[in-house]
């Protein structure tokens, strides 16, 4: 087997695999040998049917099985011998083969770059640091009162605040129209669970009596074949309860275990506390990304990227989709967004690898257990089928390999954060959580995870692109 590369320009490389038909008919006999071992055929012993017999019957089965064979060797060889890491699977083509004649075989492929090594003291970040106050305290105790809160039926008319429970008919010109009916619905005053404009129809309303609601339907509600249409709804309040007051107070406290208010209110800030670590990582994430992004370059694979922004365009098409909207919409062109997202793509891609590499550096490593733990969580999504869940990651590596992705980029972050310098910063909550960019854009272009590009750097065989993160336009 003869292995000559042809070409190689940036990343993508050329080879051509020559295997000589001498070798191939050798191979073919001894396979038929082997099968000549235990074939029964009428009139024959066993090992002693005629080769021409076995070369007539089998032959053209096991040419197949040889071929297939002698491909995946010669592909297997030339990234072993050229010490190649391929960066999505090889594109592998028979040129030429006839019987008693050699096979020749083309393969394609991109390969991984040298992704430079990055001087992560060189990098500086800002933590910013907010505590909770006592206004975001209490709102959540607010919530949680508000979570225990009963009804009591009252005989009055109906006012902002109250539950009723209503029947009702909806109609479009006069006709119902699928969903717009319902059987002693339940609904909160001012709770905005329906409609604009259905809720404020039932206020001074008692049990009884009849009401009519006339509402326009909003341009982003998810039916699109009703927005901006007048439905009229009309039904009767079957029954008007009045909320109960529940007090903020070590009863509250004990009846969601804690043994005082105190307890709960100091549980309620280490909750916000949690979530404000979660938000300054996450702010952190970003700037070290954007460092990286405008510091590290080097060529990525034009595979890996087109995968991406495949990926991110069949998104963006189904939620527009499913939302009703187009590019006039958007405010930009299809090219427009097809090259905004075409760059993404690339940063996606090219921060996966480097991240990748970072970790294949520093020898970071997933370990069997925080995958199984990975496993399982992802099972107690789905009370009742667990079992189903489980035997689809066992029988699926590739599936496996996608929850192995995020941890090996969660701990590749976190080991960063250790390494560069940081400074922290105090800010408010609203500060903490503002976003850097108001600007709109569908979610396909929101996203703030590497972990595919990393998957694919980690494990070649992956045919994967990179996730990267949000905000980039």
């Amino acid at each position: 087997m003869d292995i000559t590369q042809v070409a190689a320009e940036g990343l993508k490389r050329e080879f051509r695999i020559t295997c000589k038909a001498d070798e191939i008919e050798a191979e073919i006999t001894r396979r038929l040998e082997e099968i000549r071992r235990t074939a029964r055929i009428p009139g024959f012993r066993p090992g002693k049917v005629p080769l021409k017999l076995l070369r007539a019957r089998y032959g053209q089965a096991v040419r197949g099985e040889v071929l297939e064979k002698k491909v995946e060797e010669g592909t297997r060889r030339l990234i072993e011998e050229h010490e190649l890491r391929p960066a999505l699977r090889p594109k592998v083509e028979v040129t030429s083969y006839e019987e008693g004649r050699d096979l020749e075989i083309r393969v394609d492929l991109e390969v991984l770059p040298e992704v430079p090594e990055v001087d992560l003291g060189a990098i500086e970040l800002v933590r910013p640091v907010a505590e909770p106050d006592e206004e975001r305290v209490r709102a959540t105790l607010e919530n949680l009162a508000a979570a225990r809160r009963t009804y009591e039926p009252v005989e009055r008319p109906a006012q902002e605040g109250d539950r009723v429970t209503i029947s009702f008919t909806g109609t479009v010109d006069g006709e119902p129209f699928e969903g717009g009916s319902g059987e002693k619905v339940q609904v909160v005053i001012g709770s905005n669970q329906l409609l604009p404009g259905f809720e404020p129809a039932l206020v001074g309303k008692r049990a009884g009596e009849s009401f009519r609601a006339e509402v326009v339907v909003p341009d982003d509600h998810p039916r699109e074949d009703l927005r901006g249409r007048t439905v009229v709804f009309e039904g009767t309040v079957e029954e008007v309860a009045a909320p109960d007051e529940v007090a903020i107070d070590d009863q509250l406290a004990k009846s969601y275990g804690y043994d005082d208010l105190a307890a709960l209110e100091e549980a309620v800030r280490e909750r916000l506390r949690d979530e404000y670590r979660r938000r300054a990582r996450e702010r952190m994430k970003r700037q070290l990304l954007d460092w990286l992004a405008e510091h590290v370059r080097f060529e990525v694979p034009a595979g890996m990227v087109e995968l991406e922004f495949q990926s991110i365009w069949q998104q963006l098409e189904r939620e527009m989709q499913e939302s009703g909207t187009d590019f006039e919409r958007l405010g930009k062109s299809r090219e427009e967004l097809e090259a905004e997202y075409r760059a993404i793509a690339e940063r996606r891609v090219r921060l996966g690898l480097i991240l990748a590499e970072i970790g294949r550096r520093h020898q970071v490593e997933v370990s069997g257990q925080e995958l199984q733990q990975a496993v399982m969580r992802e099972a107690a999504r789905y009370p009742g089928r667990e079992r189903e869940v489980l035997d689809f990651f066992r029988n699926n590596p590739a599936a496996l390999e996608q929850l192995r992705a995020p941890i090996f980029e969660d701990k590749v972050v976190d080991l960063i954060f250790e390494l560069v310098k940081v400074r922290e910063e105090q800010v408010t909550p609203e500060e903490l959580f503002r976003e850097e960019d108001e600007e709109e854009v569908p979610a396909a272009a929101d996203d703030d995870s590497t972990d595919a590009a990393t998957a694919s750097a980690t494990a070649p065989e992956s045919t994967s692109a990179s996730r990267e993160d949000q905000g980039e336009r």
